[in-house]
């Protein structure tokens, strides 16, 4: 098992991930990081359990509204813009709404 070293909000995790595997789990770890820095520049720097929580809500958000999408038969190219606009409406809105979560005080 390889070991990858991947930074997140600015903190280093060492994850174990199969032989072969590395680049694939540190590219995906840079989207992560992505959506958290997005989010923490929105809502603050209001601690890694809940910025990675919203950061993980907004990114399955965007692979269910993928695979919705994928489901359905998309006609010409008018269709999939519709599509594809839809999903950034649904993920700012999902962001809305997690940046107002992340101003409420935690329980």
């Amino acid at each position: 098992m390889a070991k990858v070293e991947i930074t997140v909000n600015g903190r280093a995790y060492t994850i174990g991930c199969e032989d072969g595997h590395e680049q694939r789990l540190m590219r995906l770890a840079e989207r992560f990081d992505a959506e958290v820095t997005k989010l923490a520049e929105r809502v603050g720097q209001i601690g890694d359990l809940r910025l990675f929580l919203m950061a993980g809500l907004v990114v399955s958000d965007a692979l269910d509204e993928a695979e919705a999408g994928a489901r359905q038969p998309v006609n010409g190219d008018g269709r999939a813009a519709a599509l594809i606009a839809e999903a950034a409406e649904r993920i700012e809105a999902l962001a809305a709404r997690a940046e107002k979560a992340g101003s409420e005080p935690a329980n």
